[in-house]
């Protein structure tokens, strides 16, 4: 094979759509952070020559990326103009991977699986031990290898902060006790970006934090809306957050007083007990209801 070196802008480098190799987000920070310090590139990315024309990057894909993050202008690379065909390209890709990060088995079993050419499998290099662990992975895998993120930095001042850092902390506990994680659909990201797109129109915002804020809001504004949800079902199918009754999740200290003072003494009469308390409040709206 005919190997040159060639410096080109990484951002004309055409990137692997499936990568065996990947690195998590910590590390792919550090990598971002050595390219910021160093310049350049400790190790030179592999090219050839794709389909279409583009250089298409074998190997160094995270150092690609971590250079067009940092801006550089130029970085040197290892290329070819040789024709490979698609499973010497796996081979290489394979066998080239040996910078710091993990291998996803999932990926590289369909990667390996993928190349048909014996001498190409030799190549790729994958021993006996690997191919064990390969055959114990029957799927694609949902993970940082097969995600492609980017970090998002937002700033709040600091009453919008500490109402943020609640809702967070209310999420985050709730999630321990969760029995799964689930991702939402990607149209729903759409309908997300619509809704803060929109908002920030309409008020004239240029900051995503204040917008975001403010969606909250809008949501706690109407949050009696949510009654829809459980007004149709059986009584005694579900719990419903208070605040989408009264529509506020706090209420006033003189109200609260008056409340608690009528809750105690329907307790000490027996009328209801500590666990119910809510009892307290039924029985008082349908005694006024039955006034009617």
């Amino acid at each position: 094979m005919n190997i040159f070196t060639m410096e080109i802008d990484p951002k004309e480098i055409k990137l692997l759509g499936m990568n065996a190799r990947y690195m998590k987000h910590e590390e792919f920070r550090r990598l971002v952070d050595n390219v910021r310090k160093d310049g350049q590139l400790s190790s030179a990315p592999f090219l050839c020559r794709d389909d279409d024309g583009r250089w298409l990057c074998l190997s160094g894909n995270h150092r690609t990326q971590a250079a067009v993050e940092v801006g550089l202008k130029k970085i040197i690379c290892l290329a070819t103009e040789d024709p490979l065909t698609k499973d010497q390209r796996i081979a290489i890709q394979l066998s080239h991977n040996s910078i710091a990060g993990q291998d996803d088995p999932a990926t590289l079993k369909l990667l390996y699986e993928e190349i048909l050419d014996v001498e190409a499998k030799k190549y790729s290099g994958l021993d006996d031990k690997t191919l064990d662990l390969l055959d114990k992975f029957a799927s694609v895998s949902i993970s940082e290898s097969n995600l492609k993120f980017q970090t998002l930095q937002m700033v709040f001042l600091p009453d919008e902060l500490e109402e943020a850092e609640q809702v967070i902390d209310k999420v985050r506990e709730e999630a321990k006790h969760a029995d799964a994680v689930w991702l939402a659909r990607h149209s729903s990201y759409d309908d997300w970006l619509d809704t803060q797109e929109a908002t920030m129109a309409s008020y004239g915002i240029k900051n995503a934090a204040t917008a975001i804020d403010l969606v909250l809001k809008l949501a706690a504004r109407n949050i009696t809306q949510l009654r829809e949800g459980y007004e149709d079902a059986s009584a005694d199918k579900k719990w419903v957050p208070i605040e989408t009754v009264i529509g506020r999740r706090k209420i006033p200290a003189g109200a609260a007083k008056v409340i608690s003072k009528a809750l105690n003494r329907m307790q000490g009469r027996g009328e209801i007990n500590s666990n119910e308390l809510w009892a307290g409040l039924e029985q008082l709206a349908a005694a006024y209801l039955s006034g009617d």
